[in-house]
């Protein structure tokens, strides 16, 4: 506290609740943890399969060429 009048830190700041987030899912984007929607594409072929809750995409096979899949 500046001066320990009790009024606390000046200025704004982008703490945890400052606004600095990007609102896309838990994470944003395809990382890890990136939420329940979306889809698995095959980096070989390009099939697409619905994302399956709890299940990686890097663990889901192609079941076209058997490569497989990543987050898209």
């Amino acid at each position: 506290m500046p001066g320990g009048d009790g009024t606390g830190p000046t200025g704004g700041g982008t703490g945890r609740r400052g606004g600095g987030g990007r609102g896309i899912g838990r994470m944003g984007g395809n990382r890890p943890g990136a939420g329940a929607g979306g889809y698995c594409v095959c980096p070989s072929c390009g099939t697409r399969i619905p994302h399956k809750i709890g299940i990686p995409c890097y663990e889901e096979t192609c079941p076209k060429c058997r490569t497989k899949m990543v987050r898209e």
